[in-house]
């Protein structure tokens, strides 16, 4: 039996992703990096990692829209070790949606690649998890009881990610725990979700000024899987406080 435990990050090629990969591998698992069509990132860092420790590190594409996808995923990044400690959904879709301008197309792009993905991609893993007592880590959104205005189907796919966190919690204990990390405003996305004010409004009202890092929520994440075997069901929220300031 290969000695290291494993996690499955989904969406780890870039960005924050990236960083969770980077800071679970330093805390001593076997990654297996999830891309969808970053093929040349995620080899990279797969590469990368690996250097530092051979046999520690390995890409895998999968689209996790589908059903199918997700379990030839969680099936792959298990028999590459012949083991699976853990899962963190990563994978995420961000789009404005104002009312008046959701369609069927937005509706799928956004609910498959938060919610569809999560579910799917977690009842893949439970399996192998059941073995090891392995754990979920779903990534959530802290403003998902206080959803900014124009993001509604995003705001209704990470309400559904904090359910489902919740129910597999009880469904699945005492030998998978689930849990979820709630992060706040992050490093910008590359596209322009929000204009030039509405980011120094969002920055102004975080309490510990500043937006969060890969880095802070990939330290969540690590306390969840590996720092106590006691929490399951838990939504941790990792946002500076700015869930605790009315708007």
């Amino acid at each position: 039996m290969h000695p290291n435990r494993v996690v499955l990050i989904t969406g780890a090629a870039r960005r924050i992703g990236a960083q969770i990969a980077r800071h679970l591998h330093a805390c001593g698992f076997d990654v297996a990096v999830h891309y969808r069509r970053s093929a040349e990132e995620a080899e990279a860092l797969a590469g990368e990692l690996d250097a530092m420790r051979p046999g520690s590190a390995r890409a895998f594409d999968a689209d996790l829209s589908h059903a199918d996808d997700c379990a030839r995923l969680v099936e792959a990044a298990a028999r590459w070790h012949g083991r699976l400690d853990g899962l963190v959904n990563n994978a995420s879709t961000f789009l404005r949606t104002p009312i008046g301008s959701i369609d069927e197309t937005l509706w799928s792009e956004l609910i498959d690649g938060n919610l569809k993905a999560t579910l799917f991609t977690s009842q893949a893993a439970v399996p192998w998890l059941q073995t090891n007592r392995g754990t979920i880590v779903n990534i959530a959104d802290a403003r998902c009881e206080r959803p900014l205005a124009g993001f509604a189907v995003y705001a209704a796919a990470k309400a559904g990610v904090v359910a489902i966190t919740r129910a597999l919690a009880l469904e699945l204990a005492p030998r998978v725990r689930v849990n979820a990390v709630a992060p706040g405003s992050l490093d910008w996305p590359e596209h322009a979700v929000f204009t030039d004010a509405e980011r120094r409004a969002i920055e102004s009202a975080i309490p510990l000024a500043r937006i969060g890092t890969g880095d802070d929520i990939a330290r969540a994440i690590a306390f969840l899987l590996d720092g106590n075997d006691y929490v399951t069901g838990h939504v941790l929220h990792v946002d500076g406080g700015s869930s605790l300031v009315s708007r």
